[in-house]
């Protein structure tokens, strides 16, 4: 009784940690990008129930919600829906596969749609290009005049405000990765609450100590490396974006190695680590992402195993 109450704190957790990562790292509505999946799997694999109905009532409240004379509400409903379609077609075909190799094949299925529809219609690109930056930058703007309300404008240097904004103009550089991550983790959440929902047969979200995914993914770091070193313009950026998105999976699996290696980690180390994350994080990341990279080849938790089957 004792482990099943510990494992269903520890999925809470898990689902909590996801939403948080859909929540600031989601160019879009957060919400949208979880009911759309998970609408799609309640209506199509656990149709007929009373609560299947509900949670997919309340999805499509959630997609027809919002300022629809935003630019941007036609793309951010349109790209939920095509992941979650996606998503929905990989489970239909391989229900007993674990979520992240579904979760990483249809987030590929949607960037292969959305590229197709875009050099069909180039001109969209741009159109969506801009609507996000604009987005981003009345964000940073926002942020900044509640700064200014509460500190008073005199505390706020120009060289904050010019390093504020150079952030944000990384961040538009980067969203299609920053939204594939959300997506990812959007898509990890929605299984875990239609499974809670469904009362299937699944674990949902495994643990953290478990995170890996097929060691052929690393060819995607290294063309996007290839792409980033000898090209300019789109193709520059498209490597950009490729390894920002490999680079923050791998810094996972890293963390993921760590917490295998040590046998977990305590509340007080996890707030020493949130402290080293807030002082040195770009230090944490790098060495994260250097274990996880090495992991491809080592495989350092199987070897673990092996010298200590218990």
């Amino acid at each position: 009784m004792g482990h099943a109450v510990a494992g269903r704190s520890r999925g809470w957790l898990r689902a909590a940690g996801l939403m948080g990562v859909v929540g600031i790292l989601s160019v879009g509505s957060p919400a949208v990008l979880l009911a759309a999946p998970l609408g799609l799997l309640t209506l199509f694999l656990y149709p007929g129930r009373l609560s299947a109905l509900v949670v997919g009532a309340v999805a499509v409240t959630v997609l027809l919600g919002g300022d629809s004379s935003s630019g941007l509400w036609y793309v951010e409903r349109g790209w939920a829906l095509i992941l979650g379609g996606w998503f929905l077609a990989l489970t239909l075909r391989w229900p007993d596969k674990a979520f992240l190799p579904r979760g990483l094949g249809a987030l590929a299925g949607a960037f292969m749609a959305v590229a197709l529809l875009f050099g069909v219609r180039p001109g969209d690109w741009a159109v969506v290009d801009w609507a996000v930056s604009s987005k981003m930058e009345a964000g940073m703007s926002m942020a900044l005049g509640m700064i200014r309300s509460s500190v008073g404008s005199e505390a706020i240097s120009g060289a904050f405000e010019a390093s504020a904004m150079e952030v944000m103009a990384v961040q538009g550089l980067i969203f299609p990765a920053l939204l594939g991550l959300a997506s990812l983790s959007g898509l990890g959440l929605a299984w875990w609450l239609y499974v809670r929902v469904s009362r299937v047969q699944d674990e949902g979200i495994g643990p953290l100590k478990d995170f890996r995914f097929n060691d052929q993914l690393v060819w995607v770091l290294i063309l996007g490396l290839l792409v980033l070193v000898g090209s300019t313009g789109l193709m520059e950026r498209v490597g950009t974006n490729a390894v920002v998105f490999m680079g923050a999976l791998y810094a996972l699996r890293g963390v993921a190695v760590v917490l295998f290696l040590a046998g977990g980690v305590s509340l007080l180390g996890g707030i020493f680590l949130a402290l080293g994350l807030l002082l040195v994080a770009p230090v944490l990341m790098t060495g994260a992402f250097v274990i996880g990279l090495g992991d491809t080849w080592l495989d350092l938790r199987a070897r673990r195993r092996k010298t200590s089957p218990s």
